[in-house]
């Protein structure tokens, strides 16, 4: 763990495709260690070849190797399958009331599109983690909702993707025009959801994305 701390120190410095000049003094302040930690630790890593280091007079040079920036890739991969796209992790808030009048003006779309009636309103999660519902929904294909024109009015397309709350069916849907801002989900489904699952404002949900 520390290595890997002292890596993204290193390429925050900009040692990714040229050597940058470091001192053990600033880099064990940057790391909050001692200046004999970190000489252990880059000659580890020059060791297993994930960086490049190079001493000239009093000067030390450092930079990523190739096989250290494919060591980083690796772990950004895999940490961003474990924390992003899966799910999100919220706190029930309350709407402006508007939910429940789009959700009836889309209700015959919406059970076409994602084949349940749904509960004429909107279940609202600020969203805790990550840090928008576009960082969970980035990768997943969306079901668009066709807008329409009705008593005048035009009504704009809606991008909806499907979820799951406590083994319940839902989806957040992002109307093309929208008052929320991107940390806000509205979610529907074909029950009230505050009801089934006993929630208020401010209780913590987790939502799953289905892909």
């Amino acid at each position: 763990m520390e290595e890997l701390k002292l890596m993204i120190t290193l390429a925050k410095k900009g040692a990714v495709g040229e050597k940058i000049k470091v001192t053990l003094r600033e880099l064990s302040r940057e790391v909050d260690s001692s200046p004999q930690s970190v000489m252990r630790r880059l000659n580890s890593l020059e060791k297993k070849g994930y960086i490049v280091k190079e001493t000239l007079g009093k000067r030390t040079f450092v930079e990523i190797s190739h096989h250290g920036l494919q060591f980083l890739e690796s772990i950004f991969e895999d940490i961003g399958k474990i924390l992003y796209g899966n799910y999100i992790l919220g706190e029930v808030v309350s709407g402006v009331g508007e939910g429940r009048y789009y959700v009836e003006q889309y209700k015959d779309r919406i059970k076409e599109y994602l084949g349940f009636e749904p509960y004429p309103g909107t279940l609202n999660i600020l969203v805790v983690f990550p840090k928008t519902i576009y960082d969970a929904l980035y990768n997943v294909e969306p079901i668009i909702i066709p807008g329409f024109s009705k008593g005048g009015r035009t009504f704009g397309d809606v991008k909806a993707y499907k979820v799951m709350i406590n083994g319940i069916s839902g989806a957040i849907v992002v109307p093309s025009r929208t008052i929320h801002p991107p940390r806000v989900a509205e979610i529907i489904a074909p029950i009230c959801l505050r009801e089934k699952l006993n929630l208020k404002d401010g209780s913590k949900v987790k939502v799953e994305v289905i892909k």
